[in-house]
């Protein structure tokens, strides 16, 4: 039951984007349309779960045994680069549709504050090793949940039509607020 709670709870109550706002960045940049959003998800699925397990090794064996725990955040974000970049290469040569797929999309999950966001929360939890990569799992589903509806929602604006005056941002903005709100409705669905 506790593994079905932090699910439940990452993907919809404590959503990374409409609840945390970590990885607003990516979230309004590149939810113009449903595809790239479902391939920007896609990316941030894989890193955040690998990422957020690999920092938990490292955590838990190298910098809590040698009470170094004060440069977790350095070495998380080096390790998220690291991982992004390794994992640009491993696909680069080995699945190159898959890497053509993704294209620049797993350079951009570098700069996502959503992956670095989640390994530091994991820790600060205390959550065991399954209970890490379940919650960065979960959590990168919520993010690519969020992602998609808001590309949904945009691309069905723009065939509906707005205000000139709110095009671009302040109606992405007005958008994701309400996204926000609806998830709000989520609340009291797990304790």
């Amino acid at each position: 039951m506790d593994l079905i709670k932090i699910i439940i709870l990452a993907l919809f109550v404590n959503n990374v984007v409409l609840a945390q706002f970590l990885g607003i960045c990516p979230f309004l940049g590149v939810s113009n349309k449903v595809g790239t959003s479902i391939g920007m998800g896609a990316a941030v699925i894989f890193v955040m779960a690998l990422a957020n397990l690999v920092t938990f090794l490292i955590y838990n064996f190298v910098l809590a045994p040698l009470g170094i725990q004060f440069m977790q955040t350095i070495t998380f974000i080096l390790v998220i680069a690291s991982l992004v970049q390794i994992v640009e290469i491993i696909l680069k040569k080995s699945a190159p549709a898959l890497y053509q797929a993704l294209g620049i999309y797993l350079p951009l999950i570098t700069t996502n504050c959503a992956v670095l966001g989640i390994a530091i929360l994991a820790i600060t939890k205390n959550y065991n090793l399954l209970q890490s990569v379940i919650y960065a799992s979960s959590t990168a589903v919520g993010f690519t949940i969020a992602l998609v509806l808001l590309a949904g929602i945009r691309e069905q604006i723009e065939i509906t039509g707005y205000p000139k005056g709110m095009k671009g941002f302040p109606l992405s903005l007005i958008t994701a607020s309400l996204l926000s709100l609806a998830f709000m409705g989520f609340s009291g669905l797990v304790k």
